[in-house]
């Protein structure tokens, strides 16, 4: 009698591991956002309900400050950036106080940040190109401001957007994750997410709107591990990254139910 042969085990099912979107490798895109226009205008609802004016991290005095600390801030944190420029913008407020510093001083002062060498350089060509063609003063204008040493597309829109007050967008990495991890607005540059996103935000919120979804690509929708259980949007988010929850969390139930007694107060 032939020996009875023991079933090979099953294998387990493995869930698929979705890649964290990043502009080096945004991964697979999609074609249009994952929301309708009224889903959308619900999650800008919320992170306006949670926090109705949302600052960025960047400390700066004016302007010129800001445009200086922006530029200072590429491949390097708020953190880094606020403790290496408190002291310079004391003794450097303006482009003819940093060039009167020179260029060995700004790269002192900057040295604990990434390419502070070139980064000192680009502070010194800007100053003296904001006295050279604007008359010190910092332009509202993007195709102006991205004429400056050190000045890309996202300096220009944080300047417009913090200092200037105009709804643009500014993508950085965090943002650039959620445009496509959420699926709010996919892209596959960050132009791309940009335009995405201009289309898909409500005019309304257009003022903060990348200041509330950077600071929740910062501290909550992270790009290691999502941390949904503190998640303002969490049912309204359709991420296939999404950590299934026993229960909303107590912060998007919360915010739910301040928008509608606003809303029942306003009917």
């Amino acid at each position: 009698m032939a020996e009875a042969k023991t079933p090979a085990p099953r294998k387990k099912a493995t869930k698929t591991k979705h890649k964290t979107p990043s502009v080096a490798n945004p991964g697979r895109v999609l074609k249009k956002s994952r929301y309708t226009k009224a889903e959308t205008y619900a999650i800008f609802e919320r992170f306006h309900a949670d926090n109705p004016e949302p600052e960025g991290e960047l400390d700066y005095v004016n302007a010129y400050t800001l445009l200086v600390a922006v530029v200072l801030s590429a491949q390097a944190t708020d953190v880094g950036v606020n403790r290496a420029t408190k002291h310079l913008f004391q003794i450097a407020d303006t482009p003819e106080k940093m060039l009167a510093l020179g260029e060995d001083k700004v790269r002192e002062e900057i040295r604990t940040i990434g390419l502070f060498k070139t980064k000192a350089k680009n502070v010194i060509l800007l100053s003296e190109q904001l006295i050279r063609d604007h008359g010190g003063e910092v332009p509202e204008d993007r195709e102006a401001l991205e004429k400056l040493p050190g000045v890309g597309r996202k300096t220009a829109n944080v300047v417009l957007n913090i200092f200037f007050g105009h709804p643009t967008i500014a993508v950085d990495t965090h943002l650039f994750r959620l445009g496509n991890r959420i699926g709010i607005a996919p892209g596959k540059t960050p132009f791309d997410v940009e335009k995405a996103m201009e289309k898909a935000v409500p005019a309304e919120f257009g003022r903060h709107a990348h200041h509330w979804l950077i600071l929740h690509g910062r501290y909550i929708c992270k790009a290691r591990k999502p941390e949904c259980r503190r998640c303002v949007i969490y049912d309204l988010c359709k991420s296939p990254e999404k950590e299934p929850l026993d229960s909303i969390p107590e912060i998007a139930l919360r915010t739910r139910a301040l928008i509608e007694r606003q809303k029942a107060a306003e009917s």
